[in-house]
């Protein structure tokens, strides 16, 4: 084959169909399809051109937060928007990079709804402007060392109540200390507040507080040596003798089940990004499957690459209509956990199917971040795991739909 015809046997990549197969970004309403159009110009041109690096070098780039605020996207059901809209948001983030992505779901979807949901008219005034528009960031400190899906029954950071001017304990006093230690917090390196949970010495009572991460007390140190998320920021953090305004507990949380709210919130964005990992792997895959030639034709045209490539496709498409549904039972009043426990689970192992397929397409160039593959397939590890394991969130299925609880 000459080079002229060989090069014509390659599609431009605008000829081929998109990875949303099924078209389920037209179910947006036209505002929110310029919006995203929006979003994907940023993470062109502010985003992909450097995710590499900053994932090489484990660097966070504190320097893009302003321009991010700019889209004003935010908590986007908050400002209007559809959830079908604010998933789509997540997935595309993550579909350019992961770890930005993360940390933009550590901030607005944990750290500033907790804020909505349960904040004082007071907290809310003082905090929710600067946090919204990142001229403040904040992280959500739940996951212990010794406890992380057994936490709610575990946790072992204690609060008690005291008097500020005597230091004893008082069940009116302004004032509460705090004692213990946080794992795997994002933003944690670097974040200015803290959603601090701890359990109540007093009556046993899992309660939440805003923590101004600069307090004497506080420790931080990054987690290093990670093999996913290495732009993320995640922290060790140590409290010790910790001292909190009263005025800066959340009124509004009296237990655990409180959380619930924002972890299920929290968790089905978790699902988008398992639905965003699987486009990226299948741009990447398919990129690289039209354009490298092995054995005198293109990669693509061979048939089990080309099974390969369909696999990846129906895994994205099938979690994209999964969530889909999802965003539409949370407009019309909310999915339960179950529902919500089962996306993420599902969507996940499809992901790391999919990602393994991508990677496996690029060979031995899928090992190595010069071709973006090798980090999709390293950050989808931590998609499968947190906010709620594969496994933990197939146990709350299986006890939805059994009625007997494996859980201890």
């Amino acid at each position: 084959m000459s080079a002229a015809r060989a090069a014509a046997a390659v599609p431009p990549p605008e000829a081929l169909p998109a990875a949303d197969f099924f078209l389920f970004e037209s179910l947006l309403a036209p505002p929110e399809r310029h919006k995203l159009a929006e979003l994907r110009e940023f993470l062109a041109t502010e985003i992909a051109p450097h995710a590499a690096d900053w994932w090489n070098n484990a660097e966070f780039p504190a320097h893009i937060l302003p321009k991010l605020a700019a889209l004003e996207l935010s908590t986007p059901a908050q400002r209007g928007y559809s959830h079908l809209f604010a998933g789509l948001v997540i997935a595309e983030m993550t579909r350019v990079d992961t770890s930005i992505a993360t940390f933009f779901l550590v901030h607005h979807d944990l750290f500033v709804e907790s804020l909505y949901a349960f904040g004082s008219q007071e907290q809310k005034d003082r905090l929710l402007a600067d946090a919204s528009s990142l001229r403040t960031t904040g992280a959500f400190a739940l996951t212990e060392p010794g406890h992380g899906s057994d936490v709610a029954g575990g946790m072992e950071t204690r609060a008690r109540r005291i008097s500020r001017a005597t230091g004893q304990p008082d069940d009116d006093g302004d004032t509460w200390e705090i004692n213990g230690a946080k794992r795997w917090i994002g933003n944690g390196t670097f974040c200015d507040y803290l959603l601090v949970w701890a359990r109540d010495e007093a009556d046993g009572s899992v309660r939440g507080f805003i923590v101004d991460a600069s307090l004497p007390g506080v420790s931080r140190s990054r987690i290093e040596h990670k093999i996913a998320l290495r732009t993320v920021q995640n922290a060790d953090i140590v409290f010790e003798d910790v001292h909190v305004a009263e005025a800066d507990r959340f009124a509004g949380i009296t237990s655990f089940e409180d959380t619930n709210q924002l972890l299920k919130g929290s968790r089905i964005m978790v699902a988008w990004q398992a639905v965003g990992q699987q486009l990226a792997a299948f741009d990447v895959a398919r990129q690289y499957a039209v354009e490298r030639r092995q054995f005198g034709r293109p990669l693509a045209k061979f048939q089990l690459i080309q099974q390969q490539l369909a696999t990846m496709l129906g895994n994205a498409v099938a979690s994209m209509g999964m969530m889909a549904r999802l965003a539409q039972l949370q407009e019309e009043g909310g999915a339960d956990m179950a529902q919500v426990a089962l996306a993420k689970s599902y969507c996940s192992a499809r992901m790391r199917e999919t990602v393994a397929l991508g990677r496996s397409i690029l060979g031995g160039n899928g090992i190595v971040t010069d071709y973006r593959m090798a980090k999709i397939f390293a950050d989808a590890e931590a998609i499968y795991t947190y906010e709620g394991s594969f496994e933990i969130n197939t146990l709350i299925v299986g006890r939805a739909i059994t009625g007997v609880s494996a859980i201890v």
